[in-house]
C-alpha cells in the first residue's frame, strides 16, 4: 500500500538522504561521494527544515516503508525566482521511479500549496533528467535556460 502524506518532526533527517537521492547522475558517470550534500549550495535545501514558516514536505510511504519526498521552501537555491515563490525539490530511491509515485506525490503537493494560498512554486533541473517530462506533464514552464539546467515555474492560480 502507497500513502502520500505530510512528514513527521522524527523523520526529517530523512531528507538528507532525499537530498543526495535528488543529485542528476548522468549516465555513465560516477556518483559524488554522499558528503557533497555538506556543501552550502545544497543544504540551504534541508538545514533547520521544519522552523521556518514556508517548510512544507509530504513523503512517499510503501508498505511502511519512506521511499520518497517533495518538499518545499523559501530559499535562495538554484530554483529561486523570489521571495514569495517557494523552491521545490523532490527524489525517490532509485528502485521506486518510474513508478508514478513521483507524479502523485507532485500532484499532491501543488495541491497542499494551491491551497495555502502561494501563487507560484519554482525549481531547478537539469535538461537531462528525465523528472523534467513529468515537470512539464504537472504544469511547470521554462523560464530560464541556464545551459545544462533550466528554470522552471508552475502557476498554482
Amino acid at each position: 500500500m502507497t500513502v502520500i502524506r505530510p512528514i513527521r518532526t522524527d523523520e526529517i533527517p530523512m531528507l538528507d538522504d532525499f537530498l543526495y537521492e535528488a543529485i542528476y547522475i548522468p549516465k555513465g558517470m560516477v556518483a559524488p561521494p554522499r558528503s557533497i550534500i555538506e556543501n552550502e549550495d545544497l543544504q540551504v535545501y534541508v538545514r533547520d527544515f521544519g522552523k521556518q514558516p514556508d517548510d512544507c514536505c509530504l513523503v512517499c510511504e510503501c508498505d511502511g516503508k519512506i521511499v520518497g519526498a517533495i518538499w518545499v521552501r523559501m530559499m535562495d537555491d538554484y530554483g529561486h525566482i523570489d521571495d514569495t515563490t517557494p523552491s521545490l525539490a523532490m527524489s525517490l530511491y532509485k528502485e521506486y521511479r518510474r513508478r508514478g509515485f513521483g507524479t502523485k506525490m507532485m500532484e499532491d503537493m501543488l495541491e497542499l500549496l494551491r491551497k495555502k494560498g502561494y501563487a507560484r512554486v519554482s525549481l531547478s533541473v537539469q535538461k537531462a533528467n528525465y523528472a523534467l517530462r513529468m515537470y512539464k506533464k504537472a504544469g511547470f514552464e521554462i523560464v530560464a535556460d541556464h545551459g545544462e539546467e533550466v528554470l522552471m515555474v508552475c502557476s498554482l492560480k
